[in-house]
């Protein structure tokens, strides 16, 4: 495979009128692996992200690694003229990328009836906190408010502390990943099985509802309502951050009793496979703070290299809690080639994820960090969509791009 060999995605034209986490993470993952994406950005301040987060002389780390592999045009949409350009644009599209709030395109004439109408093919994705309907559509949602309204924040944390919420953008990715998904089987609709184009209504509630698990059968069925229990498992013991003598941190799990008897094998108990207290797991459940306390001071007599080795040697699962620092510098993730290393005009040589997950023969990549604004504006509306330099003149005099 050589760096030019096509994304699985070649060919495919994506338009993102997203902000911020939720959509423009969508175009990322598509833009990642061949897709052409164009991302419509307002002509005054683009997108949000830009000024998010950390920032290096003025360049936000957010919109270097969010807007990677998109060409950047702006277009003021709100405007009449602006409305125009954008159904000249989506009509050449296969895929619209939205996270307006729900009714925002359908005040500019720009909703789904509309633009299907001009692009019957058209795949459109609506991403908001809500969702398209129901008594909360229309309210302003991020994805903090989706971590606390889909029972995450409850079951996050320590049982005697408040609820704890991510600290990143959980909600967003979650919905980001669902979406990107759902726009392939979307596309498997239209292309495969003969169907049409139709729009995806993804809120940011419901994907990080389905990934807490089966917490709403268990109280359905039981009236059990799931609590927080910190790094410990209500499923399974032992599991648990534990410090080691050197001042660091690893985690274990030992989900199946093979896991545990290697464990009790890895501290240097094995006198522990034949006490009451932790002969099967739900014994272990009734005893882990006794369990935990044998775990951890043995831990606290070992380095973490120590305690790694010794786990290693049993076959016991543990890992490292690592930091962005020893990431970057651990053998396996550099062996997978997790992080790569790209040229950008504004930061240099930087590093970021590589694309995941990796295919064989049609394998992602990334070939430039997020762009300035409005970089690709002649590309896009002159060579895309064939505006001659008078029509440019004339929307960039209206302040409709710039």
């Amino acid at each position: 495979m050589t760096d030019d060999t096509p994304g699985p995605l070649d060919g495919l034209t994506v338009v993102e009128a997203g902000s911020m986490i939720s959509g423009p993470t969508v175009g990322r993952l598509l833009a990642d692996f061949g897709a052409t994406v164009i991302k419509v950005e307002h002509p005054e301040h683009g997108d949000h992200i830009r000024n998010f987060g950390t920032q290096k002389d003025g360049i936000g780390m957010w919109h270097k690694y969010l807007s990677r592999n998109k060409q950047s045009v702006t277009l003021d949409v709100s405007s009449e003229r602006g409305q125009t350009v954008f159904v000249d644009l989506v009509s050449e599209a296969d895929v619209l990328i939205e996270n307006f709030r729900p009714g925002t395109l359908e005040r500019w004439n720009l909703g789904w009836d509309a633009l299907s109408e001009e692009n019957p093919g058209l795949v459109m994705l609506r991403m908001s906190g809500y969702g398209q309907t129901g008594p909360y559509s229309e309210k302003p949602g991020f994805g903090t408010l989706a971590e606390a309204m889909s029972g995450f924040a409850y079951v996050n944390g320590f049982e005697d502390r408040p609820p704890l919420l991510p600290p990143t953008g959980l909600a967003d990715n979650i919905a980001a990943l669902y979406a990107t998904f759902s726009v392939m089987f979307a596309l498997y609709h239209r292309d495969v099985n003969g169907g049409t184009g139709q729009y995806i209504d993804v809120s940011l509630i419901e994907p990080i509802f389905n990934l807490i698990g089966p917490f709403p059968l268990t109280y359905d069925q039981t009236g059990e309502i799931a609590r927080r229990s910190g790094n410990r498992s209500t499923s399974s013991a032992p599991r648990n951050v534990y410090r080691t003598g050197d001042d660091r941190w690893v985690a274990l799990s030992a989900s199946a009793q093979p896991i545990a008897m290697r464990v009790f094998d890895a501290i240097g108990r094995p006198d522990l496979k034949d006490d009451p207290r932790f002969a099967d797991n739900e014994r272990r459940l009734e005893n882990v703070e006794e369990l935990d306390a044998i775990i951890q001071d043995w831990m606290a007599d070992h380095t973490r290299e120590e305690v790694l080795d010794a786990f290693e040697e049993h076959d016991a699962t543990i890992a490292p809690v690592y930091n962005v620092a020893d990431i970057m510098e651990d053998e396996h993730y550099r062996a997978r080639d997790a992080v790569v290393r790209v040229d950008d005009d504004d930061l240099g040589e930087a590093a970021v994820q590589n694309t995941i997950p990796k295919f064989s023969e049609t394998p992602g990549r990334v070939d430039h960090l997020g762009s300035d604004l409005g970089e690709h504006n002649e590309d896009v509306f002159g060579e895309y969509l064939g505006y001659d330099d008078d029509v440019l003149a004339e929307l960039e005099s209206e302040g409709v791009i710039r």
